[in-house]
């Protein structure tokens, strides 16, 4: 079945027209022949809205009773047996009646959905879930009654409501909205101008934002790649310099005087990480561009224009701001620069600013030394050897040892001490061993020797060809070079990040065990995750790994913010830009796994208050009514005996002590009950292990049952157990009133016993009505009583005090079916360990 589609109708403030709105709405659609119904439609006594019900059809309403009064809610069951086309549901973020079918007006509008039933609903912009704390400020006045924000996202249409203040306070005053006597509290307070504007602008941005977000599915589903400029987005290209503070104030001023204008800053990083960014100048302008109002993102790309102007259009950007570029003068013989390339290819729809700041034409240095890194410092100094020593031990040799081998052989030769020259070192050291060997082979081979002359035109083509060849074996080893650690690192990354997702998932790691990996995995001496409530507020350490953690983010070697009030930081020393990747994911971890174990502590804590709850409300039951049987029988015959107006005869006097003693027995067992509970749960049991023998314990445990109702079947030839007597007695004793309880007249309950492997198993078999198999594990739970037992036959401990008892001891308690029909309490305990002989002769000879 589709899903029914949903249309809100959106306002700023009650009675700006939503409910109208929707049943002029309502008009049309049954005017064109749709099924259409009022599921719940509030009118609040406004004429004009309740005019508008007229002529609509409308679903009863559920009546439910709460705290002596009679509530009207929507009838989600009616209306879905009705199966309207569309219904009417007002005030969606309503909090239904207590007994109602579901806790929210929003739940029972889910329901309609599924059942492919479409929805027309309102909300007011203070009862979206995400804006409460912003709507408090502004009003003071805090909401009750909220929605989640993605259930009004999901909304297949959101339609604005508007109306100016004015107009509304109008409407106000005329009594349109409120009864006539709350009008002047409602205009001097809630429905202030102040207030009124505030939560206009609020529901203006907000579906602003939704329309936008249409805008951008809509584009992507299209492959619309040409700039909409429907509002001002401008992009900052940051390098990581210390300018990109001046760029991003300026596209923050360029923004302002646009509509509805936005700032995107965006860090573009090489994927092989030769970049040189500050870590901790990214850090600082992503703060202050998120403190603008703007977004921060981080790309990655090698072809950085590319990159830049990919990005500028996927976002629907309308500008982009750029620096001047750093370099000096004579680096522009590398290329034209990232701002005139990207200023060149951005196109018609894109403006480009290029703006001037302190540090133009300062220079900027090139990566060179991370290129030699990837080789190795001992590859590099073989490099430089072959590079230049090589060409001069082969031209001695070639000059001293084998003259004359030729000018062909001489420059094999050479090309071959250049590649490997490339080979060891990269492109540097063949450049130098290719320019050495040029030389040497010009001066002492290449007729007139001697000389730089050349006489031969075909050895000025060969010597060419040489230092071509040398050039392309260099490059080719260098990048090759460069890939290779590049994959290498790529491999390391995702390995230590598929290992870190798969722990998190799994729920396998601790916060401090996450910092320490991070610690060890950038070899840092401390790692903390430090957190604070607000802007101003004092940073606090939420966990720390290592020596004198930082404190603060600014005291950090290297700190990753992780939202708005969280900071991962490291000390040790300062990470080049391409670890920042892996960290930063680190750092987002490590928010989830704080985020995890704090709700696992609501979650303890919760589920603690709630059992303790159950069994408060369930003791509170038993002492009400459990308690009070026996207290009143016992009161009774007492009165009874007592009374001078009846003469009883011997037989009804030992017929009230025998009710009275059962009272006194009864409530003895309860009370015995509730105190071991009470000791089970607070965990001061504290078992006394001896070896025992079960002939010397379960006939003890007996004792309260009758001898008719058990038939008892201990051989003799059983194993010791090693327990503690008297919780033994007790767990045994608390299983067989219980089976008794429930055996039917005549059918005694078997009590055996047999050894099985290191174990014994005491079983106590009935032929009652039998559990099924869904309910074996709640019998056992605290204040649980099987099908339809009535109050008088316990509190239901019996089973959840044998079960301690006998977990306590180290034993188990289960149930299983009873072959033929009934229920059979499996009690396993661990059999004593066997003793040597000479050992069994001394304890004798004590014993005697």
């Amino acid at each position: 079945m589709a899903r029914g589609k949903l249309r809100i109708y959106l306002g700023a403030a009650p009675g700006v027209g939503k409910t109208y709105a929707m049943l002029s709405e309502a008009h049309r659609r049954v005017e064109r022949g749709t099924d259409c119904v009022v599921a719940f439609v509030e009118h609040y006594a406004r004429p004009r809205t309740e005019v508008m019900l007229h002529g609509l059809e409308q679903v009863p309403r559920k009546e439910i009773e709460y705290r002596g009064s009679v509530f009207t809610e929507m009838d989600v069951a009616a209306v879905l047996a009705r199966r309207p086309q569309v219904a009417l549901v007002d005030e969606l973020p309503h909090t239904n009646v207590p007994g109602s079918r579901n806790a929210k007006r929003w739940q029972d509008v889910e329901e309609l959905l599924a059942a492919g039933i479409d929805v027309i609903s309102t909300v007011n912009i203070q009862h979206l879930e995400s804006l409460g704390d912003v709507v408090e400020s502004i009003t003071g006045v805090r909401q009750q009654e909220t929605v989640p924000d993605e259930i009004v996202r999901r909304a297949d249409q959101i339609e604005l409501v508007d109306m100016s203040p004015q107009a509304l306070r109008r409407r106000m005053a005329h009594g349109n909205i409120y009864k006539p006597d709350k009008v002047d509290a409602a205009l001097s307070n809630y429905f202030r101008p102040g207030n009124l504007t505030a939560l206009r602008e609020l529901a203006l941005l907000w579906v602003a934002d939704r329309v936008d977000e249409y805008l951008t599915e809509y584009r992507s589903e299209h492959r619309v790649s040409k700039i909409w400029g429907s509002r001002e987005r401008i992009v900052v290209g940051l390098t990581g310099g210390p300018e990109g503070r001046t760029l991003i104030r300026r596209a923050a001023r360029l923004a302002e005087k646009g509509a509805g204008g936005e700032v995107l800053a965006v860090y573009i990083s090489r994927s092989d990480g030769l970049t040189s960014a500050s870590p901790k100048e990214l850090a600082v302008q992503r703060t202050l561009v998120e403190d603008l109002g703007g977004t921060f993102h981080h790309v990655v790309g090698d072809d950085i224009p590319a990159a830049l102007l990919d990005f500028a259009r996927g976002v629907n950007a309308t500008q982009i701001v750029l620096g001047v570029s750093r370099r000096k003068g004579w680096q522009y013989v590398f290329g034209p620069g990232v701002g005139a390339t990207v200023a060149r290819d951005s196109g018609p729809d894109l403006d480009v600013h290029l703006i001037t700041h302190d540090e133009v034409g300062k220079g900027r240095a090139l990566p060179v030394a991370a290129r030699g890194a990837r080789l190795g410092r001992a590859r590099l100094i073989w490099g430089w050897l072959a590079g230049i020593a090589g060409p001069l031990l082969l031209t001695w040799l070639l000059s001293s040892v084998v003259p004359d081998v030729g000018l062909a052989n001489d420059m094999l030769l050479f090309l071959t001490m250049t590649v490997a020259a490339g080979l060891l070192g990269g492109l540097f050291p063949a450049l130098a061993s290719a320019v050495v060997g040029s030389a040497l082979l010009n001066w002492y081979f290449t007729p007139p020797v001697h000389t730089w002359t050349i006489a031969d035109p075909k050895n000025i083509v060969a010597i060419a060809v040489f230092f071509g060849v040398a050039v392309s074996v260099a490059s080719v080893v260098d990048l090759a070079a460069r890939r290779t650690h590049q994959a290498a690192r790529l491999r390391a990354e995702s390995e230590i990040l598929s290992f870190l997702a798969g722990n998190v998932l799994r729920g396998e790691t601790t916060l401090e065990a996450l910092l320490d990996r991070v610690r060890e995995t950038f070899g840092m001496e401390s790692a903390a995750l430090l957190e604070r409530e607000n802007d101003v507020a004092p940073w606090t350490c939420a966990g720390s790994i290592g020596p004198r953690p930082c404190t603060t983010p600014d005291a950090a070697d290297v700190d990753v913010p992780v939202g708005d009030h969280l900071a991962l930081a490291l000390s040790g020393r300062v990470l080049p830009a391409e670890d920042r990747r892996v960290l930063a994911a680190f750092a987002a971890q490590a928010a989830v796994v704080l985020d995890r174990q704090r709700l696992q502590q609501k979650a303890d804590e919760a589920k603690a208050l709630a059992e303790g709850n159950r069994i408060r409300t369930a003791l509170l039951a038993a002492v009400s009514h459990d308690l009070r049987t026996p207290l009143a029988g016992i009161k009774a015959a007492v009165t009874s005996l007592r009374s001078d107006d009846v003469e009883w005869s011997e037989a009804d006097q030992a017929e009230l002590l025998a009710a009275i003693e059962e009272g006194a027995d009864r409530l003895d067992h309860l009370v015995g009950n509730l105190l071991d509970m009470s000791r089970l749960q607070t965990g001061t049991v504290t078992p006394i292990i001896r070896e025992t023998d079960l002939d010397e314990v379960i006939p003890m445990a007996l004792g309260g049952v009758p001898e008719d109702n058990v038939d008892l079947d201990i051989p003799e030839t059983l194993p010791m157990v090693d327990v503690d007597r008297g919780l033994l007695e007790r767990s045994v004793a608390n299983v067989v009133e219980n089976a008794v309880k429930y055996s039917p007249p005549g059918e005694p309950v078997l009590v055996s016993a047999s050894a099985i492997a290191d174990r014994v198993e005491v079983r106590v078999v009935d032929r009652g009505p039998g559990v099924p198999d869904e309910a074996k594990s709640r019998i056992f739970e605290p204040f649980q009583r099987y099908g339809d037992s009535p109050r008088g036959a316990g509190v239901g401990l019996g089973l959840a005090v044998a079960r301690g008892f006998a977990e306590a001891i180290g034993g188990t308690l289960n149930a299983e079916d009873t072959p033929g029909g009934g229920l059979t309490m499996v009690l396993t305990l661990p059999t004593a360990p066997q003793r040597r002989p000479a050992e069994s002769e001394r304890t004798s000879a004590v014993t005697t």
